[in-house]
């Protein structure tokens, strides 16, 4: 017997065609966005900072590292006068290897020689003070020192104590000039310069140099200009020497001011010099001043191609 059902009953219902809506054609709402931060330079995203107050930071980053260095240069300097290895003899040896790296043994030892010189006419004038004074002890690239425990009673005789340095440090520069003329070297007369520059930079009027010195009997207002001189020396020419030489001149003129402002009668007494010894410090200041110029002149050796 054969099936006889109806053949559309096995298929599934036929969907019903799809109409598009209007909803359809409607674009969806766009997120909501929060606005742009303002732009920053800081790539951290904080706000942009003036440059004064960015170079602020570098400048007192800068001034702890200078006062840091030089708390350990002090250290350093209160330490060698104990230290019986580093005897004058030994520290001249290991300035000499210092500075041979920088012009060979010859000039080195030389330049030694005269600091030497230097540093004994402030020995010599302390003990005719009356101050036992040690002999001197030298600091490669920072010249030498000479340890007492005062340097007078009073101002005059601090400004004798330093002049001596220059004016013995001189006359050793001097005594290169008639080797030069003897020996045809050139040799002499460059390191001649070089002893007139060392005491002509040394008579700088701001302690602890010995032009500061000079001006305790002559001007201690001088130390002010002499201060801002070479505040424009270290920005002119910077390096660390320079530098170290400021921070010390700040400080010690600042505790120097201050004293003489404490109306202090001890201090008053100090720095009471009579005005005939007043003008004779300033006639040997300032004629020594003039000396070294013109010392240097004649001994300027132009340097050439070749020389380089």
């Amino acid at each position: 017997m054969s099936d006889q059902r109806n053949p559309n009953l096995w298929l599934p219902p036929r969907p019903e065609p799809y109409a598009p809506s209007e909803d359809d054609f409607r674009r969806p709402p766009e997120p909501e966005r929060s606005p742009d931060p303002e732009p920053s330079r800081d790539p951290f995203g904080g706000d942009p900072k003036p440059w004064y107050k960015r170079a602020g930071g570098g400048v007192v980053a800068a001034g702890l590292l200078i006062v840091k260095f030089a708390a350990k240069i002090k250290v350093v300097l209160l330490l060698l006068p104990k230290l019986k290895i580093l005897t004058t003899s030994g520290s001249m040896l290991v300035s000499v290897a210092a500075y041979s790296l920088i012009w060979g043994w010859k000039f080195a030892l030389g330049f030694v020689v005269l600091l030497f010189v230097h540093e004994m006419g402030h020995v010599i004038q302390l003990r005719r003070e009356g101050i036992q004074a040690s002999a001197p002890v030298f600091i490669p690239f920072l010249g030498a020192a000479v340890w007492a425990k005062s340097l007078g009673g009073n101002a005059l005789a601090e400004a004798r104590v330093g002049l001596a340095g220059p004016i013995l440090g001189s006359i050793g520069a001097a005594a290169c000039i008639p080797l030069a003329n003897a020996t045809g070297n050139e040799f002499w007369r460059a390191l001649a310069f070089t002893g007139f520059f060392l005491n002509l930079f040394n008579l700088l009027p701001v302690v602890p140099l010995d032009g500061g010195r000079a001006m305790a009997a002559m001007s201690p207002w001088m130390w002010a200009l002499g201060l801002f001189g070479v505040i424009v020396l270290a920005f002119t020419y910077p390096n660390p020497i320079i530098l170290l030489i400021v921070l010390l001149a700040v400080m010690e003129t600042w505790r120097r001011w201050r004293s003489l402002k404490s109306g202090d009668p001890t201090v008053r007494a100090y720095y009471k010099v009579r005005p005939a010894h007043r003008a004779i410090v300033a006639a040997v200041y300032l004629g020594l001043i003039a000396l070294l110029v013109v010392g240097m002149d004649a001994t300027h050796v132009a340097r050439t191609l070749n020389d380089v």
